[in-house]
């Protein structure tokens, strides 16, 4: 499920900013590519992942030196770093969007009703740890979390919703009057065939 929601994060995020993110503070985080963009939690909120240049040899990111003069209408932050708070919302539109469609897998893969609640919080789970990782750092910003809730109740609420469903869907079958008693002859036979078949002998 993790690899899924990744695969789908991964076709979805880079579009969205590409089209809706400031193209200077974009190729300043590394481009709309950058793996930084999914799993960063900083990237969510708008702050600015690079480095401040403590050593004099300028600034990098994405593996190439950065250029401290180009003129943004962004908001400067500590060190010359360029914010852009349309970014995070785009990478948080990019994650509904992403749970809305972990809906369709979660009902495909766990297929029982009583199980997504376990795997949509697990999943979710996992993004708080490997995000912690990426950034060293755990989450601080309120939006952040505000997102992981939002995407937790909808993979938890539509998933069970959409299980259930199929369930009753499958599970419910008409019988004619004229087919009851061949069902209920197939199903005992079924059911006693075997204990049938050796006290017979």
């Amino acid at each position: 499920m993790q690899t899924l929601h990744y695969l789908t994060l991964s076709l979805i995020t880079p579009p969205l900013l590409a089209v809706f993110a400031d193209p200077d503070s974009l190729e300043f985080e590394g481009g709309a590519a950058n793996v930084g963009m999914i799993m960063d939690w900083r990237q969510m909120t708008g702050r600015p992942t690079a480095q401040a240049d403590t050593w004099g040899l300028g600034s990098w990111s994405g593996g190439r030196k950065l250029d401290e003069s180009a003129g943004s209408s962004l908001p400067m932050l500590e060190g010359g770093w360029k914010a852009d708070p349309v970014r995070g919302w785009v990478i948080a539109f990019g994650w509904i969007i992403a749970s809305g469609i972990d809906v369709y897998w979660l009902s495909t893969v766990v297929r029982r009703p009583r199980l997504i609640l376990d795997f949509a919080l697990t999943l979710v789970f996992n993004h708080l740890v490997l995000t912690t990782y990426y950034a060293a750092s755990l989450p601080t910003s309120l939006f952040f979390w505000i997102v992981m809730v939002a995407c937790s109740t909808i993979l938890v609420v539509a998933g069970e919703q959409v299980c259930v469903r199929r369930e009753m869907r499958e599970g419910m079958s008409v019988i004619g009057v004229g087919q009851a008693d061949e069902t209920g002859r197939l199903t005992e036979e079924m059911e006693l065939g075997d204990v049938r078949g050796r006290s017979s002998d």
